[in-house]
Parts: structure tokens; sequence; C-alpha cells
């Protein structure tokens, strides 16, 4: 199972006579999150407190209380904690019950030779959201953006995949005016009207999904969700069990994380045995680059031109000054250009990257420079992709520039490009796929 980054923390505090259905509560409690799911729990006893009957509890030699206090500790994905939270506090009569926010650094069973060899189970989220085929289609926008997720599975009444609602589908298929992660930058008027639209369409979760679906099982070893992403050019893949029932969810950082835990310390700074090609092999080199002083017209023309979601800022001497994004540009941008470069981005994200004239931009002050995401973090061409593995998972990053001994830019690499490496040479295919 998969857990890391941010997690939420729940501590109850109970005492150790405390019952549930005839049984110790923070055994009942135990129980009750290894049936649901959870990542694991730990129960400690304590020397002495009190609570909010102010009875002091301790055991001491003196004076030795059959009701010591007892805390219950689980680290989880914060949808499961959101789901199962409310049976426990059922359950809980009588204690205090804390959620705060945590940062998991690291959850894993072992390190092992090849973790590629390992079962998708081992490396899935578990709790995953999903819609029906009839589900209105306003409220599956809704759920993706009250939820973060950026895809929905879509099943049947017996939990059998049926489509897959992405980012994508919805730009296409409901007129979303931006990617989901990027809808918070958009007026509240602007998402009230786009809510509108949506539910005067009356569409359903089937007119936007799409299908069939590429699914794995939860026995499959994690190489076949490898080749499955690379050769699709997919970023996540729902896991279905024996009887074809979905089980899970498995992302390209998902399998990234794994790797990198998997990959000891000593063998980044040498040629890794995980990968079978090179940064060099592996990135892509038509990088869409602008200088400094660019205008936003010319940063969007570099993107449409090679059909990418961000550029690379560089100087006289293409060293990287910094980088921009499609969120960069909807967050600074001034207002005044912002309606007109939505449209333009949706058209870039939907495929269309030949502006329509009435979405030429006004003239604009902001250049590239106000505009982008600086300093950089870079990787050198000679650095093995161990190296750049560890640094996409540890600074969260998607895309890595990609460096001469000189510092000047020579190409940019990816998650999927990473992806690839991990497969044999042979089935590597080419450079560039990862092209979003």
């Amino acid at each position: 199972m998969q857990l890391q980054g941010k997690a939420l923390r729940v501590i109850i505090y109970i005492g150790e006579s405390d019952h549930y259905q005839g049984k110790a509560l923070h055994m009942a409690l135990l129980h009750f999150l290894k049936q649901e799911g959870a990542s694991g729990a730990t129960v400690v006893r304590g020397l002495a407190g009190f609570g909010a009957h102010s009875r002091i509890h301790t055991a001491s030699i003196v004076d030795l209380s059959t009701d010591l206090p007892i805390r219950l500790e689980w680290v989880d994905e914060p949808a499961l904690v959101e789901r199962l939270l409310p049976q426990i506090r059922q359950m809980v009569d009588d204690g205090l019950i804390t959620v705060d926010e945590v940062n998991v650094v690291q959850y894993a069973p072992g390190r092992r030779p090849d973790p590629l060899v390992q079962p998708v189970q081992d490396v899935m989220r578990r709790e995953v959201v999903t819609v029906t085929p009839d589900t209105p289609a306003v409220e599956v926008v809704t759920l993706l953006l009250q939820k973060g997720y950026r895809s929905l599975p879509v099943v049947d009444g017996d939990g059998r995949i049926q489509g897959i609602i992405t980012d994508g589908d919805l730009l296409r298929r409901a007129g979303l005016q931006a990617r989901l992660d990027l809808q918070p930058e958009l007026a509240d008027a602007d998402w009230q009207q786009q809510v509108a639209d949506l539910r005067a369409q009356g569409g359903t979760a089937v007119d936007l999904m799409t299908s069939p679906v590429h699914t794995v099982t939860a026995a499959d070893p994690l190489q076949q969700a490898v080749a499955l992403m690379t050769a699709h050019h997919l970023k996540r893949l729902p896991v279905v069990d024996g009887h074809g029932r979905l089980a899970g969810w498995i992302s390209r950082v998902d399998i990234l994380r794994a790797i990198e835990y998997h990959q000891p310390a000593a063998e980044v700074e040498q040629e890794s045995r995980s990968f079978g090609s090179t940064i060099a092999e592996l990135m892509y080199r038509d990088v869409p680059t602008v200088t400094p002083q660019a205008t936003l017209e010319e940063i969007l023309l570099a993107l449409e031109q090679n059909n990418r979601r961000r550029a690379v800022v560089v100087d006289g001497e293409r060293r990287v000054v910094g980088i921009i994004t499609d969120g960069d540009l909807l967050r600074r941008a001034p207002e005044a250009a912002r309606p007109g470069l939505r449209q333009r981005l949706r058209g870039l994200l939907g495929g269309t990257s030949t502006p329509p004239a009435s979405f030429i931009l006004p003239e604009a002050t902001a250049t590239a420079a106000a505009l982008m995401s600086a300093p950089a973090i870079t990787i050198p061409v000679t650095a093995v992709p161990a190296a750049a593995l560890r640094l996409m998972v540890q600074k969260g990053i998607k895309r890595l520039p990609v460096v001469d001994g000189d510092g000047r830019l020579v190409g940019l690499l990816g998650r999927g490009s990473l992806l690839r490496g991990l497969l044999a040479p042979a089935d590597a295919g080419a450079p560039g796929a990862d092209a979003t």
C-alpha cells in the first residue's frame, strides 16, 4: 500500500476499561481499522493521566489502577480517515479524538532487490471515490473539485469498471475552462457559470467518460503497470480484483515513490541497476523556450507550437532562469488578459493548437520574468536517472530541465520518461513520449 506525503494522524485517548460490544475498546478499534484497510495503528498504555471525569489513573505501586490511559495512534490517507472517522466516533463513547496533518516520509514493508516484481497491491491506493454511469455531470465535476482528484472511475452496481473520467475528458466534453487543479484560479463568477452550463446540459458520467479502460489486477507485478502506462501514455490505472471489481488505484507518482524507496541511497551516485537508459536517452529535446523579456503572447505561442504545458525561461546563452507552467500563467497574468488566456489554454489542452482570432490576447505588460517560477531545479545530463528520480520525489517536481556541463538547457525530463527507463532497453520506446 502506498502512503507518502500529506496524510492525517488520528489520536484516540481512552481508558483501559472501556469496552465496545463486549470487547476491549482499543482492540475493537484495531480490528475495525484492519478490516477497513487502514495503513496501520499503534496502541500505547500510559503510566498515569486524567480526563473529562477528573479522576487520576496511575500505574504506581501504591495505587495500581485497572483503568490506565490508552492512546491509539493511526496515520492514513485523508479520504480513508474521512470515511472511517464517523464510525470511530460512534465507538468511542468516553474519550478524546484529535486529527492533525502530518508529512509521511516513509511507509513501506521493506526494501526489495527488484521492486518491479512486487505485486501492484503493495503500491496501489485502496481508497477510491467512484461514480456510476448515471451520475449527473455537474456532480462529477463538483466531486472531483471537492476531493482534489484528477480522475474518477465509473463503475456499475457490482463495482466493475465501465469507464474513466479525466481532466482531458472534462475539457473536451464538459466545456471546462481549465484543468481541475487550476479551477481555483478562476473567479467565483466564472466557476458558477460553468456549473450552471453543466446543469443545463443535463449530461451524465456516461457522456463524459472514456471507455474501454486499461486496467491491471492487484496480483500483477508492478512492471506490468509500468508497461501499460508507458505504452498508452497513461498517468494512472484502475486496479481490479480477480472478479473484475475495482480494488484500487495506481499512478505514476505512486510507482516512482516506490522505486525511489527501494533504491539504496549509495546507488544514486553510481549507475543505477533500476534504469535501462540514460537521462540523455529518456529526455525530450523539443522544449519550448522563451527569454525573460518574452510577452504573454510569445509564451503562449511557444507552448502552442510545441503542444506543451510548460516553457523553460533561458538567458541569451541558453542557461535556465526559470520555468513557466499553465498554472503560473493563470495565477500571475494580468486580470485583463485572463478571459482570452483561459480560452487559449483550453484550446492547447484540448488539442486545438491554432487559436481563433477572437482569442488573441490584449496588450499586456507582464513578461516571462514576472510570470515564471524561479529558481528552476535542474539535473545534469550526465547524472544517473536514479538521481533525477530522487529529486522529483523529494521536491514534488513533475518535470526537470536537463542541462549540460555549462548549465545550458539540452532537454526536459518527466515522470513518464522515467517510467519508460524502468523497462528493458529494448522495450523502452523512443524518447519524447512524455509530452504533457
